[in-house]
């Protein structure tokens, strides 16, 4: 699919307010919560980069509690090339696997150094938005872990139409997860991460926005008048959450798909044919299973390549 969305000039952005490179920090001085925004975990996942860079330029500030906004992988992004998006992912590994302790007490590689230095703003937030975009071209999905607080969050939002109950990855832990946000017992600590879309689509950059507006209002720190105009898009008429039930982890490279599964398809029943790993089928394991975020673009052994899922029944 061809990559339209143009590459943001950030050479103003990324000097922050706060001494940390990408980092800015804009507090009210009237109680309430602190909303960090993330984008740019992944160098190549420009749709967030762009709703931050416009926020700013906005000039948007709190009017309740406090607004963390962060460009975070900068050494990715600042490798992009249209031509070969998908090499600046990250440097040496994917900054949205690192966030554990043990990783960052150790940080060996520039994303781990990069999320170290991001760290204390994320353990100062109380609710988390961490804008991505997809491999592949698909509708935007919002993931919200398998804590309660967030499924309700995302519901509250009313936007996009697809949630997605998710466990996480078994090769790291991502931002969403990290520290207060993975505790059951902080209920006051809400994190969500929306894919926009494809990662060159015009559109993830009008998701991002209009996810963005929301979770401003949504948190307190905004009221709907403070936002800027036109970036809240209609709700869909309704919201499909669908639990993730199984992860298809690749074994090796020799892994294909049955057919160009785009992501959504809902497939009747169990024992569908979805692809094959090492020359065994990968089978649905039951009845209306939906194919969440299909991809074969980053494969390598250990890596997700499909999420399995069904209608929640929370």
């Amino acid at each position: 699919m061809e990559f339209k969305l143009p590459v943001p000039d950030l050479s103003a952005e990324r000097a922050g307010n706060t001494g940390t490179p990408g980092v800015w920090h804009f507090d009210s001085g009237v109680p309430g919560r602190t909303l960090m925004v993330s984008a740019l975990v992944h160098g190549n996942e420009l749709c967030g980069a762009w709703a931050l860079k416009d926020l700013l330029a906005a000039g948007v500030k709190p009017r309740r509690g406090s607004l963390t906004l962060a460009f975070c992988n900068l050494d990715a992004f600042d490798r992009f090339d249209h031509a070969n998006h998908d090499a600046s992912r990250f440097v040496a590994e994917d900054m949205n696997r690192v966030w554990s302790a043990e990783r960052l007490d150790n940080p060996t590689t520039p994303d781990r150094q990069r999320g170290a230095a991001l760290r204390p703003f994320v353990e100062r937030a109380d609710w988390l938005l961490d804008l991505h975009s997809m491999h592949e071209p698909g509708a935007p999905l919002l993931l919200t872990g398998v804590l309660p607080r967030n499924i309700a969050l995302a519901r509250r939002l009313k936007a996009p139409q697809h949630v997605i109950v998710d466990a996480g990855h078994k090769d790291g832990v991502r931002m969403r997860d990290f520290a207060q946000f993975g505790d059951p017992a902080r209920e006051d600590a809400c994190a969500l991460l929306i894919e926009c879309g494809f990662h060159g689509e015009l559109a993830a950059r009008d998701v991002a926005r209009d996810m963005v507006a929301r979770m401003l209002v949504e948190s307190g720190v905004l009221d709907a008048a403070d936002l800027p105009a036109g970036w809240l898009m209609p709700d869909p008429a309704v919201q499909r959450v669908l639990e993730v039930t199984n992860a298809v982890v690749a074994p090796s490279m020799d892994v294909q798909f049955a057919q160009g599964w785009t992501g959504l398809e809902t497939l009747e029943a169990a024992g569908s044919v979805i692809g094959w790993a090492d020359g065994q089928p990968i089978v649905t394991p039951y009845d209306h299973c939906t194919l969440i975020m299909p991809s074969l673009r980053q494969l390598k052994p250990g890596v997700t390549v499909v999420r399995l899922a069904r209608d929640y029944a929370g």
